[in-house]
């Protein structure tokens, strides 16, 4: 018999707050822009392996609807950076993907976030054609420092 992996019930915290006014589709996507290493063959077939701290950086981008309590909490923190970055206390985060194996037993797959800027401000539309995205602020957060456990 193959394997199952069911998902469901995963929570997205910032800084102490659980998010819950979260928009439909994909409302939270963590990627890493960057690689862990570098490597290099040269001549004879040497090679040369570097590790890239950079690729412990992480992209989120973050779709809660526009005008919620949590849309006030990030717009709140994104205006505390932006009036004065040298203070700003950075953003963590814990993203956690529940999953099941089909017989009853659960993971938890924590991502924990530390050291967060707001990468960019909330664009915003209007239209007139019933797009549902002009109620979904969409926030882009860059952290310093991820780290990926399984419990």
């Amino acid at each position: 018999m193959g394997s199952s992996s069911l998902t469901g019930n995963d929570t997205l915290q910032i800084d102490d707050r659980l998010l819950t006014d979260l928009a439909a589709g994909d409302v939270a996507i963590l990627t890493f822009p960057n690689e862990l290493a570098a490597v290099k063959t040269g001549k004879n077939g040497n090679t040369i392996y570097a590790a890239n701290e950079m690729g412990r950086q992480a992209d989120l981008e973050l779709k809660v609807l526009r005008g919620s309590s949590d849309d006030k909490y990030l717009l709140s923190r994104l205006q505390e950076q932006k009036n004065d970055f040298a203070t700003f206390p950075t953003v963590f985060a814990t993203f956690v993907k529940r999953t099941g194996d089909g017989t009853g037993n659960v993971n938890n797959d924590v991502y924990q976030c530390l050291g967060g800027v707001f990468k960019k401000h909330i664009e915003t539309k209007s239209n007139a054609e019933g797009d549902t995205e002009q109620s979904v602020s969409v926030y882009h957060i860059t952290f310093g420092n991820v780290q990926r456990s399984i419990q």
